[in-house]
């Protein structure tokens, strides 16, 4: 018969030791695993419950009407027609420079050139079709954006403040 070698029964016996060791520790492991397995498999079921109860009263509530949003200025501009041959006219009929009145609505001389040989439209911010013109005239004369005299001459601004924009 022959004898095992020492080296072989040693390293069989050192792995059975670790096994065991490492037995004992994965036990607890193995055990937290399980319950958090559960535990994740509960609230699947559980989001799924709250799923198909918010379908359910989705179903059965009312249609909720989305309160009235003020139109922006981009889809009041696409409404409104631009015609540059009236814009000429306009700018004509009160006397004013392309300059004069490119400051009244916030753009260049060369923008309002543009505008009227047709070479381009004005942006939405350039046109105002929801403020009375005398008002939007009276704001810029406020400001000094607008020479007071042409407007007057025309019947057009408000008197006082062309008033209180000359004693300045």
């Amino acid at each position: 018969m022959r004898m095992p070698n020492i080296a072989t029964v040693l390293k069989a016996e050192v792995t059975r030791l670790a096994r065991k060791e490492l037995r004992v520790q994965t036990d607890s492991l193995r055990k937290a695993l399980g319950a958090y397995r559960s535990e994740v498999a509960a609230l699947k079921r559980r989001v799924q419950k709250l799923e198909k109860d918010v379908a359910r009263a989705g179903r059965a509530a009312k249609p909720v009407r989305k309160p009235a949003v003020e139109p922006s200025a981009e889809s009041v501009a696409s409404a409104f027609r631009f015609r540059a041959a009236g814009l000429a006219s306009n700018r004509k009929r009160l006397g004013l420079s392309a300059a004069d009145f490119g400051r009244l609505v916030g753009a260049t001389g060369q923008s309002v050139y543009a505008w009227e040989a047709g070479k381009s439209k004005p942006k939405a911010n350039n046109l105002r079709p929801s403020q009375p013109f005398e008002a939007w005239a009276s704001e810029r004369l406020r400001r000094g954006l607008l020479p007071c005299g042409r407007l007057l001459s025309h019947g057009l601004g408000n008197p006082a403040l062309v008033a209180a924009q000359t004693s300045d």
